[in-house]
This record gives structure tokens, C-alpha cells and sequence, in this order.
């Protein structure tokens, strides 16, 4: 079977660190899987390998400047961005992830990333310290923001509570990465876009403790891989989890609060096809954040005063004049009356289908790895089987792709 990366023309970006060494594999290996390979190199990307390896590698000039060394051609940046299929920079040092989210153009890499037509992939490379300065992170979700594909070893856990996140994801990984992209061009949400959220929200009381639920995100992630294996592209906001993502079309949005929860769905709701607010998202949160720990000596009783969250389902809900074509899929967690509780919800935030489940149910709900469902629209109800969450998700799926052929 041939691969997705057969006759791809990839640029591999490589800058100052200490894995450009890998670079050699990731070239090899998508040699190897078809793919034709021109690498551009910073000049601190030298000082770590030799453009001579390099070369030998793909049987291109490495390029490095805007006019080569020896004869005073000049490297066309811009024709470079049109050649290519992608551009994977890998590995990519926190200054270049600087520059290419400000769009500071100082060398042959950067401009050819601001002039590239095609999807770009950014392994980083760093060491933690780094990795978790709130720059570094701004930065990313930068270039996240632009439809960049950020290429993590794990992702999704508090980068200052994780050992080993900055660094560069594996040479064999990226290449399946890049291969799982090529690949979502048979699937029946090609060409789709859809939000989903999950996990989630913590609701800050003090700078230690917090308002939170025991949503693991399962389900969500669970619905975001299987639309992404079936060819959409997946815009994934989710609370605080421990889980990663396994497509190359998903781009993800780490938030915590129920209200950066709001600002990432209100900011990026556009040119959508669906909307899955899968997400545990908190209905309050504390009026007052204290910016220092409460000391249970010197307060003694403690009352906390809640004010209501803004409601995301409903306010995507209002936004359906504007968007006629959107589909919106909610869901209803409830102990009690759930059916008739998910039928309000389903007209009050204007749905077009709400997924129902109970904590009466053994093995459905938050943290297991199985759920229960029923799918509720105004015409009735459909009940399921206890499933895997992974099997779930392809129930709900289908649904979602019956409703967008309404559409």
C-alpha cells in the first residue's frame, strides 16, 4: 500500500538546537515513505549540523541564505512556499517560535514560513523552564491561532507538572503525524470544520485551591479523534486533562476557566460546521479571586459568594440567524428527570440534538473509560447501550453527519 506521503514535497525547517540531530531521521524516514525533502537551515541551525550531512540526506542544496555561497543565485522564499506540499520545522527553538508568531523576518526560515501556501508543522524543542514561560505558551497558541499544527510528545497536562514536555517529539512520530494528515481526504467530514469542547473548567477560589468537577474529557477527545479520522478539521478547546490528541488535524486550545472557555468559543467561532460542547463547563464561579492563599487560622468559617458563568451552549445557540448552516450538539449530565431536563436544555440553547447520560448509570459518566447514552432532537429519542467512549463517539458522529446532510 502506498503511502499518504508518496510524491509530497516537504520543507523540514531546522533551527539552533541540540536535536537538529534527529533531523537526519525525519529526513530519512520520509524519504523513505516517498516524500521529496528541501531543507532550510538558520544559522545557528549550522552550529549544531552540517548542511554537508544534510545535502547528502536529500540530494538538495541545503539552503540557508537568500543568496547561495558560491555563485550568488538567489533562494527564492517565496517560490519555496508555493513548491511545497508542507513545511515542518522541526526542531523548532523557542526564538523561532517567537519570530514566527510575530512575523519577524530575519532569516531564509521565517520568510519562507510567511510566504508558504501550504499546513505547517512545528516540533519544539526546548527545555521546560522554557517551554512553560507564559511567552513561550502565547507564542504557541499564536501559531495555533493561525491553523498551524504545534507536534507535542504529550500534550494536555499543566506544562510546569510535566517532566519532559518542550521536548522534540520523536523523528518516527512526526512522520506519522504528517502521514495521518495526507490521509483524511476519503472521510465524510471532509471539508468539515468542528468545535468541540471538553474536559473541565476550574474555577479559581485562591492561588491553591478552586471550583472544579471530575470530568476527565474522554468524551470529547473521544468525539475529536473519531471526526478527525473521518477527514474534519477539529478545532478542540478544552478544560484541564491529562490526555493528547492523536491527529494531525486537530488543532487544540488549552484553557482553564469556564470564562477563557467562553473566549476561546466566542473568538474562534467562525467558518464552522458544527459546534460539540461536550465540555464540563462550571454554571459559577467565585465573584472574588483571593490573590493569596486563605489561611483557615485567620478566617476561620468561610462563605464564597458565586456569580453565574456566561452560558456557551446558549450564547452558540443565539448565533444560529447568523450562521443558519451551523449545527449545534449539546449535552445533559443529570441525576434526575433527565429527560425531561435535556429536552429544555435542547429548546432553551436552540440545539439541534442533546446527548443525554446519568450518573444512575453504572459505568457512565465522568472518569470511565465506557458511557451510556441516549440522543435526544424534537422528534425523539434514541437510545444506546453501555460502549466504550470510543465507540460513543462514532454513535454521536453519525448522527452529526446525518444532521449536516440536512443542512
Amino acid at each position: 500500500m502506498a503511502s499518504t506521503l508518496d510524491g509530497k514535497k516537504i520543507i523540514l525547517g531546522i533551527t539552533g538546537s541540540i536535536a537538529a540531530y534527529k533531523a537526519c531521521y525525519i529526513i530519512r524516514g520520509l524519504i523513505k515513505q516517498g516524500a521529496e525533502v528541501q531543507v532550510v537551515i538558520t544559522p545557528s541551525g549550522k552550529e549544531f549540523i552540517t548542511p554537508v550531512t544534510l545535502s547528502a540526506l536529500t540530494g538538495k542544496p541545503v539552503i540557508s541564505d537568500f543568496f547561495a555561497q558560491r555563485d550568488g543565485t538567489w533562494n527564492s522564499h517565496v517560490d519555496l512556499g508555493l513548491w511545497a506540499d508542507a513545511m515542518l520545522i522541526a526542531p523548532a527553538t523557542a526564538s523561532t517560535i517567537g519570530k514566527m508568531a510575530n512575523g519577524i523576518a530575519d532569516n531564509m526560515l521565517i520568510t519562507t514560513y510567511l510566504s508558504a501556501k501550504a499546513p505547517v508543522f512545528v516540533a519544539p524543542a526546548m527545555d521546560l523552564d522554557m517551554y512553560a514561560h507564559s511567552s513561550t505558551q502565547k507564542n504557541l497558541n499564536i501559531l495555533r491561532s493561525f491553523g498551524n499544527h504545534i507536534i507535542e510528545p504529550a500534550t494536555g497536562e499543566l506544562a510546569s507538572h510535566l517532566v519532559g514536555k518542550g521536548r522534540m517529539e520523536e523523528p518516527e512520530a512526526i512522520i506519522q503525524y504528517l502521514a495521518d494528515f495526507f490521509a483524511y481526504e476519503e472521510g465524510d467530514l471532509c471539508g468539515r470544520t468542528i468545535m468541540i469542547t471538553a474536559g473541565p473548567t476550574y474555577e479559581k477560589i485562591d492561588p491553591v485551591r478552586f471550583i472544579g468537577n471530575y470530568s476527565s474529557g474522554k468524551m470529547g477527545f473521544a468525539i475529536a479523534d473519531e471526526c478527525a479520522s473521518r477527514g474534519a478539521k477539529v478545532i478542540l478547546i478544552t478544560g484541564p486533562v491529562q490526555l493528547r490528541t492523536k491527529y494531525a488535524n486537530i488543532q487544540r486550545f488549552d484553557v482553564e476557566s469556564a470564562e477563557q472557555m467562553y473566549g476561546s468559543v466566542s473568538g474562534l467561532l467562525g467558518n464552522l460546521d458544527a459546534v460539540i460542547l461536550s465540555a464540563a463547563v462550571a454554571d459559577f464561579s467565585p465573584e472574588q479571586e483571593n490573590s493569596t492563599k486563605i489561611k483557615r487560622e485567620e478566617r476561620g468559617d468561610l462563605t464564597l459568594h458565586l456569580k453565574p458563568t456566561k452560558d456557551i451552549a446558549a450564547y452558540v445557540g443565539g448565533l444560529k440567524t447568523m450562521y443558519p448552516g451551523l449545527v449545534s450538539v449539546g449535552f445533559a449530565l443529570e441525576t434526575d428527570e433527565g429527560q425531561q431536563h435535556a429536552e429544555d436544555k435542547l429548546k432553551r440553547k436552540n440545539l439541534d440534538f442533546i446527548v443525554l447520560n446519568s450518573l444512575q448509570d453504572n459505568g457512565a459518566g465522568f472518569q470511565c473509560d465506557t458511557n451510556k447514552i441516549s440522543i435526544i432532537d424534537k422528534d425523539g429519542r434514541n437510545d444506546y447501550p453501555l460502549k466504550s467512549k470510543a465507540e460513543v463517539a462514532v454513535d454521536i458522529v453519525d448522527r452529526l453527519v446525518k444532521e449536516l446532510r440536512k443542512k
